[in-house]
Order: C-alpha cells, then sequence, then structure tokens
C-alpha cells in the first residue's frame, strides 16, 4: 500500500510542477505577442536580430508533453484529439489523458484497500472502471452534439436551398446559417465559411467539414455540391430532394427504435437480473457469496460469468442496433 500511496504522491507533485513551469511559460510567451501585436515592445532589439513569431501558431504543446509522446508513440493524438474536437470541448489530448491517469490511480488504490490480500491484482478493475471515465464522457458528449447536429440538419439544408433560390451565392448562404441557426452546426458551417473566405478552396473546406462531422448525411451533402460544381445543375433542388431524403430516414429509424424497443429491454433485464441476485445474496447468506471471492474456483466461475454476460449483452445489443 505504501508504495501506491508514494506513487500517487508522486505523480501529484510531478504534475503541480509541471503545471507551474507551463504556466509561466504560457504568461511569458502571452507577453511577447501582446506586445509584438501592440507594438509597443518594453526592450529594444538587438542589431541585427530577427523575429520569428507567427500570429498563427501551431497546438501548443507546453504541456503534457509526456502524454503527447506516449499519444504519438501509439498514433492515437489525432484520434483522441478528433474524438475532442467532435465533442466540442476546448480539452488538449493531455488534459484528458491526465483524468484517466489521475483517475485510475484512484480506483486503484480504493480497490488496493478495500479488496482482499489474495485478491490484489483485481485492484486494477476499479481502477480501469474510473479511468474510463473521462473517455466515456467525452464519447456521450460527442453522440449528444452529433445527434443535435442531425436533428438541424434537414432545416439547413432547406434554408441554403431558399438563400439560393433568393440570389445569394452559396458560400454567402453557409455564411447566413451563422446567424440563423444555433450551435452545434453554426459553428461548424461558420468554420467551414470562414475556411473558404480566407482563401482555401470550397472544396477542401467541405471536405474538412465532412471529416470533422463523421455523419452520412454530411457526407451525402458535400458529395452532392463537389457534383453539382463540376457537373451542374440545379443546386436548390437538389438540396431539397435531400433534405426530404433526410426526414424521411429519421422517420423509418424511429419505428425502428419503437420496434427493437423490447429487444433492447431485454437485453438490458437480463444483464441486470445476475448483478441483483448476487446484490440480494451478499446481503441474505454472505458465505455463499464470499466463495466467488476467496475461492480459486469460485474466482475462476465469477470471471466465467461476467465475461459471458458481457458477451451476451454485446450480442443482443449488436442484433437491436439496426442502422438505417
Amino acid at each position: 500500500m505504501s508504495f501506491v500511496l508514494v506513487l500517487l504522491g508522486a505523480w501529484v507533485v510531478i504534475a503541480g510542477a509541471w503545471w507551474m513551469l507551463s504556466s509561466a511559460s504560457r504568461t511569458a510567451d502571452a507577453d511577447k505577442i501582446r506586445n509584438r501585436l501592440l507594438g509597443t515592445p518594453k526592450t529594444k532589439r538587438a542589431k541585427g536580430s530577427k523575429a520569428n513569431v507567427t500570429l498563427l501558431p501551431s497546438d501548443d504543446t507546453s504541456t503534457g508533453r509526456m502524454a503527447l509522446r506516449l499519444l504519438t508513440r501509439f498514433r492515437l493524438q489525432d484520434r483522441i484529439k478528433g474524438l475532442i474536437e467532435q465533442a466540442g470541448l476546448k480539452w488538449k489530448p493531455a488534459r484528458l489523458v491526465h483524468a484517466c491517469l489521475a483517475l485510475f490511480l484512484l480506483g486503484f488504490c480504493i480497490g488496493w484497500l478495500f479488496i482482499p490480500s489474495n485478491m490484489r491484482p483485481a485492484a486494477v478493475l476499479p481502477g480501469l472502471a474510473l479511468g474510463s471515465l473521462p473517455l466515456m464522457f467525452v464519447s456521450r458528449k460527442r453522440t449528444l452534439r452529433l445527434r443535435k447536429f442531425e436533428g438541424q440538419f434537414p432545416e439547413a439544408l432547406e434554408f441554403v436551398a431558399r438563400s439560393m433560390r433568393a440570389g445569394h451565392a452559396f458560400s454567402v448562404s453557409l455564411e447566413m446559417l451563422h446567424r440563423e441557426f444555433q450551435e452545434p452546426l453554426a459553428g461548424e458551417f461558420r468554420r467551414t465559411f470562414d475556411e473558404h473566405n480566407l482563401g482555401l478552396p470550397l472544396d477542401t473546406a467541405l471536405q474538412k467539414f465532412a471529416l470533422r462531422v463523421p455523419s452520412l448525411d454530411v457526407h451525402f451533402f458535400v458529395s452532392a455540391v463537389l457534383l453539382q460544381k463540376r457537373t451542374g445543375g440545379n443546386l436548390a433542388e437538389i438540396l431539397d430532394k435531400l433534405a426530404y431524403v433526410i426526414r424521411e430516414r429519421f422517420k423509418l429509424r424511429g419505428k425502428i427504435r419503437a420496434i427493437s424497443a423490447h429487444g433492447r429491454m431485454t437485453g438490458l433485464a437480463l444483464t441486470s437480473i445476475p448483478l441483483g441476485v448476487a446484490a440480494m445474496m451478499f446481503v441474505v447468506n454472505p458465505d455463499y457469496v464470499l466463495f466467488f471471492l476467496h475461492d480459486d474456483v469460485g474466482q475462476i466461475m465469477a470471471g466465467g460469468g461476467i465475461a459471458l454476460q458481457i458477451i451476451g449483452y454485446m450480442i443482443i445489443k449488436k442484433i437491436v442496433n439496426i442502422e438505417v
């Protein structure tokens, strides 16, 4: 136990010291940039010196270098960065990794304290459960944000079609979406318009938009716009038909979810019943349940039962999860 406490204390001290140093570095860099932008530097430059300061800096890597190096080694940095961006959060990948590590150590220490000495390796399980909470939070935020975007998207397509019929250009219609709609749709289209307005080709801006929003409807929209740009045609009519198809697909998805609700409830009940029975037996007859914790055969049986329950739940979820 002392080793775990020493490890946790060392991690907290190192993280705190690194945060203080990085904060001081960011403050100094901010002062330099502010002085250069305002044109009022406090000290004169040395003769022959050159300024290598960019007004559009790259991603800040002053914090979490060890975490970023670890993510880069396993090729996870771009994936986690995209997940955070799709969730609409302003986090950095290093912050997410630090949160997962801190909760993992907390869960490991709790498990080490309360699990019997002959089962100390099982303390990894509560650590993994707590350590996955930040990832689950980001994934949930991403799902809700994309779902809200998909709900706004058909109306946005109809708005663009009406705007083009009124005589506005396609790029101007994208900019108007920012004023007429709410987040997250307004921010994504505003970013696409800004990228195109600052010199990025429309094809590239729309392709980046499709990468930021991994939705089948968005891919249809981008493909339709790019195809119309190459071959010609009535884009407003295409967008109207695309909006109609998306709305009909939403209706079909709702009907399928209503039909498959019985299967989802069955999977949830079959997964919850063993947990409820185990909790009741722990209260009524603790010696019967402790057999699965202290005996070697009981531990194997408990592990096999938990694994089969997880496999069964995943199979039922796969069956009732019908993509439209």
